[in-house]
């Protein structure tokens, strides 16, 4: 029966899906393969607090250890389909019997003692012959799970290091517009002063006065706002650190400015998604696991093969015996067979669970298809909107340093009586919107090298640094069960990184 047996249903094959041969053309874009730097992308921006706040992320993110301890939940569970393959039951049992016996029958057969006692202690086994494949198939199901488990714990990693790249930016942006407006505070303060003093001097109208007090007034507003996102900011990234908000301004020491972005993109090729992109591995692996439950629920309709046995030592009162020499060789009892179940009469329970196995495994194709498309179409819109900002961000440059220069002639000119204050209010209101608009796009064009890097999927390899469960958690779980070898790195996870979606790790079941 083993050597003839099979595995029914689908052997699975990645689906085909579409995958454009090159990016679309961008000054940005180069297509040459990803080296080391480029995995660790993070590094290239060349600021040591951000690398500090992404390895401390790494440390203590609750989610993502939620990520971690559902791989070891997943290996557990593929240990226990492989425990399958052995005999499904076995056990000891023990009885032991009492009876009284009429006395007529103990008067007619010498040598009966009416008081009956029997023991017996047996090993038992049943074993359901994997004929058709259904544990094969289960097996192959779980382990899919299980490299998916590992697939999504990468992609809560990519998804970590950039929304914490993303906060840190976002935090310096704010704190830059803070500086902007502050200097066009001190600028305005100035215009004041000078407007009060023409003023004095009888050389100008009140009215250049208020003027110059409102727009100082609403400059002054945009600077609590401005603070109230900074420590909203400060509070979120907290959570990602999973740590307080108090100890968040400890990690911040240090040069508070916007991070630098390189002047071009390590992209590679499109098809490198299907091998970089955790969630499309993860979309992949999922169809392999539904491919795999089909066989599962096929292998249902067909006749189901066991062999069950007992073996054990067996006694009695009777006849000379004893019980206590039942634990004796001639005292053996032994009990063999074999079954066969044909499933009959299911009124097509089993065909339409199979039927529901292989919509499941089709909507998993279509996810893992539609995954790709949508990875291509964020790098993309990535490598766009990089390209742009960086497009923006020189022009607001040029902005900015002639509204500066056209607020000083503006100045000069009012205290030299060459111009009406209406000329220098307007200067400084262009001032600072342009450099609060340059503030937000240096910002943004490192926001877009940050998207254009999540969405390549560059960063999860970091996981070969730190095992993915923290030892504290591991302590604590390790106090209230057995968990054997699987809490060891070898036990729950493949050797390395790079071939975590074919490896099969270390460890037994």
């Amino acid at each position: 029966m083993l050597a003839t047996s099979c595995s029914v249903g689908p052997d699975y094959a990645t689906p085909a899906a579409k995958v454009a041969g090159q990016w679309t053309a961008t000054p940005a874009l180069t297509n040459r393969p990803p080296s080391t730097a480029d995995i660790y992308w993070w590094r290239n921006l060349e600021d040591p607090v951000l690398n500090d706040l992404i390895d401390a992320a790494h440390r203590s993110n609750p989610a993502l250890q939620i990520a971690g301890v559902r791989i070891l939940e997943a290996r557990a569970r593929l240990n226990k389909s492989i425990g399958n393959l052995f005999p499904q039951q076995q056990g000891v049992s023990g009885q032991v019997g009492y009876a009284r016996l009429n006395d007529g029958l103990t008067s007619m057969i010498p040598g009966v003692n009416p008081d009956y006692v029997s023991a017996q202690v047996l090993f038992g086994a049943t074993w359901e012959v994997d004929f058709w494949g259904k544990y094969r198939r289960g097996i192959e199901s779980d382990r899919a799970s299980y490299l998916g488990s590992i697939a999504a714990y990468d992609d809560a990693l990519v998804t970590l290091i950039a929304d914490v790249a993303s906060t840190y930016v976002n935090l310096r942006t704010v704190e830059e517009r803070l500086r902007v407006a502050r200097r066009n505070l001190a600028t305005q303060q100035e215009s004041l002063r000078i407007a009060t003093a023409q003023f004095n001097g009888g050389a100008t109208s009140e009215r250049d006065v208020e003027q110059a007090k409102a727009q100082l007034a609403q400059t002054k507003s945009q600077i609590p706002r401005l603070e109230q996102t900074l420590t909203q900011t400060k509070n979120g990234l907290a959570v990602l650190l999973g740590d307080t908000p108090d100890a968040v301004d400890q990690r911040l020491a240090g040069p508070s400015r916007i991070p630098v972005a390189p002047r071009s993109v390590v992209a590679g090729i499109p098809r490198d998604l299907l091998r970089r992109r955790p969630d499309v591995r993860a979309a992949g692996l999922a169809a392999a696991s539904k491919s795999a439950l089909i066989g599962v629920a096929r292998a249902q309709m067909y006749p189901a093969f066991s062999l069950s046995g007992e073996f054990g030592v067996s006694g009695n009162n009777q006849a000379g015996n004893s019980l206590g020499s039942m634990f004796s060789w001639e005292s053996r009892a032994l009990n063999a067979g074999a079954g066969l179940v044909f499933p009959v009469f299911n009124y097509g329970r089993l065909i339409n669970q199979v039927r529901v196995q292989d919509a499941q495994f089709q909507e998993a194709v279509l996810n893992y298809q539609n995954t790709v498309l949508v990875a291509q179409q964020e790098v993309e819109n990535g490598l766009a909107a990089f390209a742009d900002q960086q497009r923006a961000a020189e022009l607001l440059e040029t902005a900015a340093a002639a509204a500066r220069r056209s607020t000083e002639l503006a100045l000069i000119q009012y205290t030299g009586g060459q111009t009406d204050y209406t000329t220098v209010l307007t200067a400084e209101q262009g001032q600072l919107a342009v450099e609060d608009s340059l503030a937000s796009t240096q910002g943004n064009v490192v926001l877009a090298i940050i998207t254009v890097y999540r969405a390549l999927g560059g960063g999860w390899e970091l996981r070969a640094t730190h095992d993915v469960i923290s030892e504290e958690v591991k302590a604590e779980m390790s106090r209230r069960m057995d968990w054997g070898r699987l809490l060891e790195p070898a036990g729950h996870l493949p050797p390395s990184p790079a071939r975590s979606n074919a490896t099969e790790p270390k460890g037994g079941p």
